[in-house]
């Protein structure tokens, strides 16, 4: 017996819509050489729809509303926070 499996739904504003992940995908190709290596799509897309699209526009937020962001999970921050400080950046207070 072969039971189908239920295609999952997202809860993510961006790729539950279609037409908002297209765009999403294309924005992150672009921005995907000024981030930290190994961040994933789905904090790729937090981030370029956030408008971050190079290290030093972490600069522009806390911590807090970094982590608070749908896309970013602990790896991507822990990720990010490590390259912001090779880079002598950091976030506001």
């Amino acid at each position: 017996m072969t039971e189908k499996k239920e295609k999952r739904q997202s809860n993510c504003p961006i790729t539950a819509d279609p037409h908002k992940r297209e765009e999403a995908n294309r924005a992150t190709a672009a921005i995907k050489g000024s981030l930290p290596d190994c961040l994933a799509h789905p904090a790729l897309r937090a981030l370029a729809s956030s408008g971050i699209n190079e290290l030093a526009d972490f600069s522009m937020f806390t911590e807090s509303e970094l982590a608070k962001m749908h896309g970013i999970g602990p790896n991507a921050l822990v990720k990010i926070k490590t390259a912001m400080e090779e880079a002598g950046l950091s976030f506001i207070k």
